[in-house]
């Protein structure tokens, strides 16, 4: 037996025969051609190919992943279509001649070598959609069908790493578990392998070819591989994850049952969405709501701004069908690792801290101001909230809502029905905590975005590998900051949610309980298994790990 140990995306139990995934050998000529016309109509058509096929993922991913863990297909669909990247190609073609599978490789490389020297992180992180789209297109000009790699039979794939394309390609049905050398926790391959639920291991430095067709076990609880494990180990891991099967049909016994503590504290636990494609999933895991539906998919999934009627459809389909359930949709919150083409936005040494989200609608405000009329229109069809993502001062507040203001005298103008809704903010940097008194004043609600306030708190980038070691999630400062957003909150009457990752740390659920917390919204598929967890707290009892938050 050989035993390897990785960083395990999800806990969970694979049992079954390893296939080795290696990728074709192509061989790229350098010889010039002479019929330079016929190698740009050839990439010319590989792209537009490509382009079909990172959409045809994106709804595949929709489907087996959710929206949030899809996005990463309508980003590359945007990436083929980037002026700069197709002129470049074109141009190696057109002036030296060279074939479309060169120019593709040299161009495209270039490229991703220029994410990879950037200073910041997250565009560093670039560099690998790069690399993806590019065998994208060169899969379609050597005629390489890359639903190939997996076989017909179930199995645990290993392979040194898989792009997202490959990860969505896999059939579900046939893939036991994943193994890679390379790749890293927060990898866009990472999280889909976690909203798929596929145990996996990541960082597996001992992947070998030799294991090819050898009997296997994922134990995802110990971040480890067995190859040819012993008949004793086997039949323990069998039975651990016979127990799994047993505990998720449990929790179906869940639904409909209220999510209180032994002691008789109640919080609701909503869902994060990404579009009324989604609803189905609130619907069969029974949140009690939607705690962020991210409407900036409307403006990802368009080719041109979206219009007003075209967002009312999407956000009154949401808010009708989950009627009277709370329905929270975020304003639009593109802009650092979410761009469109045709907002045109400057290119920035640091996009993370730039023009995004809440900045980029107060800059552009008639675009703004179509949203508004959009949610505007869609509460009155149901229980609607209505959330301002990054703000960080009461100013910003406050010409939120003089624009909503404005618009809702247009409609009334008009003679348009406006229901009654509640306006919120995303609490996403140390700066709107350390003035969340004064923003609750104009407040219904905060919903702390973990994900942005870790970030922007410990100054690390959350999606760079290099950095995992020094990435503390758990951090004292960031857990204080939820503490104190939570008390400023209450001092004013309103009620406080965790809408980022951290709220389905069921690890912290207890912490968060005992804070004070009013609402966490997760991913769909996390709401029975928290609910669980919060029937079984009972805070009249010490905490079973302290938590130091000051």
């Amino acid at each position: 037996m050989q035993v390897a140990t990785g960083k395990s995306v999800l806990n969970g139990i694979a049992i079954g025969k390893i296939k080795v995934y290696t990728p074709p050998k192509v061989e790229i000529s350098e010889a010039l051609t002479e019929d330079v016309d016929k190698e740009l109509q050839r990439f010319e058509n590989a792209r537009e190919k490509a382009i079909d096929q990172q959409n045809a993922l994106y709804e595949k991913a929709v489907i087996d992943a959710g929206e949030d863990s899809a996005e990463v297909f309508s980003v590359h669909a945007m990436m083929l279509d980037d002026d700069d990247l197709v002129d470049a190609t074109k141009e190696i073609i057109q002036t030296q001649k060279h074939n479309a599978e060169y120019a593709v490789k040299i161009a495209f490389n270039n490229q991703a070598r220029v994410f990879a020297e950037m200073d910041d992180p997250y565009m560093k992180e670039r560099s690998a959609d790069i690399y993806d789209i590019q065998q994208a297109v060169l899969n379609v000009l050597f005629g390489i069908d890359p639903e190939s790699m997996q076989g017909t039979e179930p199995c645990i794939l290993v392979a040194n790493d898989l792009t997202p394309s490959e990860t969505v390609r896999l059939d579900k049905s046939l893939l036991l578990g994943i193994i890679t050398r390379e790749g890293s926790l927060n990898s866009h391959t990472a999280i889909l392998a976690r909203s798929m639920g596929i145990p996996a291991l990541v960082k597996c430095a001992d992947v070998a070819s030799k294991w090819d067709g050898q009997d296997a076990i994922i134990d995802g609880y110990n971040g480890c591989v067995y190859v040819d494990p012993t008949p004793d180990l086997q039949e323990s891991l069998k039975k651990k994850q016979e127990e799994d099967i047993k505990q998720k049909a449990l929790l179906k016994g869940l639904k409909g049952q209220p999510n209180t503590t032994i002691d008789g504290k109640t919080i609701q636990v909503y869902a994060n969405i990404g579009g009324p494609q989604d609803i189905g999933l609130v619907q069969q895991n029974d949140a009690g709501g939607v705690g962020l539906f991210r409407s900036e998919f409307v403006y990802l999934n368009s080719r041109d701004y979206p219009t007003e009627e075209e967002q009312f459809n999407a956000y009154r389909l949401a808010v009708e069908t989950l009627a009277p359930k709370l329905v929270v949709i975020r304003t639009c919150d593109i802009g650092a690792d979410k761009q469109v083409d045709y907002m045109n936005m400057p290119k920035e040494d640091n996009p993370a801290m730039g023009l995004r989200a809440i900045r980029l609608c107060l800059t552009h405000r008639d675009f703004f101001k179509t949203q508004l009329r959009a949610l505007l229109r869609a509460s009155a069809y149901g229980n609607l909230g209505i959330m301002f993502p990054m703000i960080i001062s009461a100013r910003e507040l406050h010409e939120c809502k003089e624009l909503l203001a404005e618009c809702t005298k247009e409609l009334e103008d008009k003679g348009v029905q406006i229901g009654k809704y509640q306006v919120g903010i995303m609490i996403e940097t140390p700066a709107a905590v350390l003035v969340a008194d004064s923003l609750a004043e104009d407040c219904d609600f905060f919903s702390i975005g973990t994900n942005d306030l870790t970030q922007y708190t410990l100054a690390i980038d959350r999606q760079n590998a290099s950095l995992d070691s020094f990435l503390d999630t758990h951090h004292p400062a960031v857990l204080r900051e939820i503490q104190m957003t939570i008390e400023a909150g209450h001092r004013h009457g309103i009620w406080v949610g965790i809408c980022g990752e951290l709220g389905a740390d069921r690890s912290l659920t207890e912490t968060f309980l005992r804070m004070g917390i009013d609402e966490l919204s997760v991913n769909p598929v996390s709401v029975l298994p928290l609910r669980k967890l919060i029937r079984d707290t009972d805070l009249r009892k010490p905490p079973k790990e302290t938590v130091t938050t000051a």
